[in-house]
């Protein structure tokens, strides 16, 4: 039936001249075409497709026909594929090159990921000659194409390990490649376009307006398209080094971008660059912030700097310090992520620019940009926050690499900030351990500064020696903080004599002991109160309830609930508190031994 149908059309349409044929004509066409194909008569359909009688139609509604062609072609082993894929070159050859790009893009949408990679490796080849085959249209049309494919791009699973990438088990090294291959006449003649430009000027005499035009658009859907490839895969899949994996097809995908942004005339240090640089107006049709997102200028830097892209690329003459300054913004961006991938990249960026900067080196007015004040902030939180275990350790790492890099000025304002702005008990306690250090670096012979001594000291001192709340400070709470302060001032009164009073404790010490000191006896001996009696009634409790099966009970301490557990787990936590405001006890009262023994002549 249907191929009665499709051969009374084409009869009909034989002696229609060009680009006359009626609505009715192109539904027939399409719809028995198609069920031609679907129900294995693909010869006759070839057979009709070849007869030189028909190019005409052909040109003009043959691309309707890619629908059934393309489940076949992907398929490779149906019967009728030899005739399919015949029907399919000829289309290529004879259809218009607009209706084809659409007959095409529509067939790249895919769900599966094993049917997206096949069906990018198939299509991506065609859709390069169509687009060859544009005029002034191919530019837009470049950008609508890429645009698809990465949305298809997209789709497809990550290789999270060196063998899934070598094995490229989710086929996304081999559409990466695929990718490369398609764009790269588009990226030679933006190339060959800008040579031209650099040799003859853009002048009246050598270029016209339009053509400008149209060379611009097509390096900006080629920029577009390496930022958004730079923020997918690149940002999200972690690229291995050499010695690792000696030919990784990640790490060529990632060098071709770098080398196509280079092709069309993009400066890398400058696109790395940018947020001290800011650039001049470019002529495109984007603004600076859809043009060139942050997002992906991250993930430049993060391939530049932690992988060495393209660093023969980069001028010498930058120093560290620059480089830093340069980074920091990528850095902030990557670690305010949610995202596990970005924030190992944050956190790899910024260890690999500390690392060039000479220790102690940093000067404090650095502190009066931002992003040094707000980098820190975000490694606090992925310290204390981060569920991953070994991307807070590496936190706590680089944490402690940018305090080492600031000058003994910029270590004092750095804690004096941190202090002031830190609501977490552990990173406070990592700062006041610093303090310690620094003082103790201080006071050993030759090395005396005014930030960790006498006059500039003291303020610190009284802001470290403190309690939050003052006798009614939650112990258990800020136990890190508590017990570091109370180490440091141990510290200072062993280390530092009475007769030197080179940190200036000794003069401060009665304000310590009315501030800290005494409060925080009060403090023990109300929270063992309250515990010892929390204690006393769970085990009441349990008594009351020895007959019975094993209960689960809720307790609150303070204001808050604890959370349910049994008798016996409640009972040790209690007892655990208890011990922790003995240990607490036991300091205090060494630091009050100590002070005693100095007073005494």
């Amino acid at each position: 039936m249907a191929l009665e149908q499709l051969s009374d059309v084409v009869q009909r349409c034989q002696a229609l001249s060009n680009d006359s044929y009626a609505t009715e004509d192109h539904d027939v066409f399409t719809i028995a075409g198609r069920s031609c194909i679907e129900e294995g008569n693909s010869a006759q359909v070839l057979s009709i497709v070849l007869d030189e009688k028909n190019q005409d139609m052909v040109r003009c509604m043959g691309w309707n026909l890619l629908p059934p062609l393309i489940p076949v072609l992907l398929k490779k082993e149906d019967k009728n594929l030899p005739q399919c894929l015949a029907i399919f070159n000829h289309l290529m050859q004879t259809c218009r090159p607009k209706e084809l790009l659409i007959g095409l893009l529509e067939q790249l949408e895919q769900d599966d990921p094993d049917t997206i990679a096949e069906s990018l490796h198939l299509l991506l080849s065609p859709l390069q000659k169509v687009l060859l085959c544009l005029g002034s249209r191919k530019p837009s049309s470049l950008g609508m194409t890429l645009s698809s494919v990465l949305d298809q791009v997209a789709k497809l699973p990550l290789p999270l390990t060196k063998e899934q990438e070598e094995d490229d088990v989710f086929s996304l090294c081999r559409c990466c490649a695929d990718l490369i291959d398609f764009v790269r006449p588009f990226v030679n003649e933006a190339r060959q376009n800008l040579l031209t430009t650099k040799t003859h000027g853009k002048n009246i005499d050598t270029m016209t307006t339009k053509q400008n035009e149209m060379e611009d658009e097509l390096r900006t859907e080629l920029l577009k398209f390496c930022m958004k490839t730079l923020s997918h895969p690149l940002l999200e899949v972690q690229l291995r080094d050499p010695d690792t994996l000696p030919v990784s097809p990640l790490r060529m995908f990632a060098t071709d971008i770098l080398e196509t942004l280079r092709a069309i005339g993009e400066s890398l240090p400058s696109l790395v660059y940018q947020p001290l640089l800011r650039r001049k107006q470019v002529p495109g049709f984007l603004e600076e912030e859809v043009r060139y997102p942050k997002e992906s200028l991250a993930s430049l830097a993060h391939l530049v700097f932690v992988h060495h892209l393209a660093a023969d690329t980069f001028p010498s003459v930058f120093s560290p310090v620059f480089s830093l300054r340069c980074t920091m913004e990528h850095i902030l961006l990557l670690l305010s992520r949610t995202e596990d991938c970005r924030i190992q990249k944050g956190l790899e960026l910024y260890e690999k620019s500390l690392v060039r900067v000479e220790d102690s080196s940093l000067p404090a007015d650095l502190l009066e940009i931002k992003t040094f004040l707000t980098v820190p902030q975000n490694l606090v939180k992925v310290m204390t926050m981060c569920p991953r275990h070994d991307l807070r350790t590496r936190g706590l790492k680089v944490f402690q690499l940018s305090i080492d890099k600031f000058n003994t000025e910029a270590k004092y304002r750095f804690f004096q900030y941190m202090l002031k702005t830190s609501r977490h008990s552990g990173v406070e306690g990592y700062i006041i351990k610093n303090i310690k250090n620094q003082i103790d670096i201080a006071l050993q012979p030759g090395n005396s500064n005014t930030w960790f001594e006498g006059v500039h000291l003291l303020p610190l001192l009284r802001k470290v020696l403190s309690l939050p709340d003052g006798p009614e400070t939650d112990l258990l709470q800020y136990l890190d903080r508590i017990m570091e302060s109370l180490n440091l001032l141990r510290y200072l009164v062993i280390r530092d004599k009475v007769t030197e009073n080179q940190t200036g404790i000794w003069t401060e010490l009665y304000k310590i002991e009315d501030a800290f000191m005494k409060p925080l006896r009060v403090g023990i001996n109300m929270s063992r109160a309250h515990y010892e009696r929390e204690l006393h009634t769970t085990m009441e409790a349990k008594k009351k309830k020895a007959k019975e099966e094993e209960s689960v009970l809720s307790v609150s301490v303070g204001d808050e609930k604890l959370p349910n557990m049994t008798s016996e787990s409640q009972i040790q936590a209690l007892h655990s508190a208890l011990h922790t405001f003995d240990m607490i006890e036991s300091v205090l009262v060494r630091i009050e031994e100590l002070v005693q023994v100095k007073d005494d002549p």
